[in-house]
């Protein structure tokens, strides 16, 4: 089933995403490998400027999708004031399975 990484970060804490993001694209390219990642990209705020993130996963229950979202680097390097999980159907405009 899928899952929703709703993240929203800690104001002031831009550094401390472009500081982790190699690493965090690193994890999202495993999940991807995995077969575990359906889509990810950040919330913009009004500057332009990434204040937070999307991660939709396929995970097999809320506990598995709550271990994927504490491993990701961003959570381990402290930036979200909050993360909400949330389980999600997608219904419109979803992929072909190949």
């Amino acid at each position: 089933m899928l899952f929703a990484l709703i993240c929203k970060d800690k104001p002031g804490n831009l550094q401390v995403r472009l500081d982790t993001r190699p690493e965090h694209i690193a994890f999202l390219e495993g999940l991807n490998g995995e077969k575990k990642l359906a889509f990810a990209g950040p919330f913009l705020g009004a500057d332009g400027k990434p204040n937070g993130s999307l991660v939709v996963v396929e995970a097999p229950d809320l506990a598995a999708a709550e271990a994927l979202s504490a491993a990701d680097p961003y959570a381990k390097a402290g930036l979200f004031e909050s993360v909400e999980i949330r389980q999600w159907n997608w219904t419109f405009n979803k992929p072909a399975v190949a």
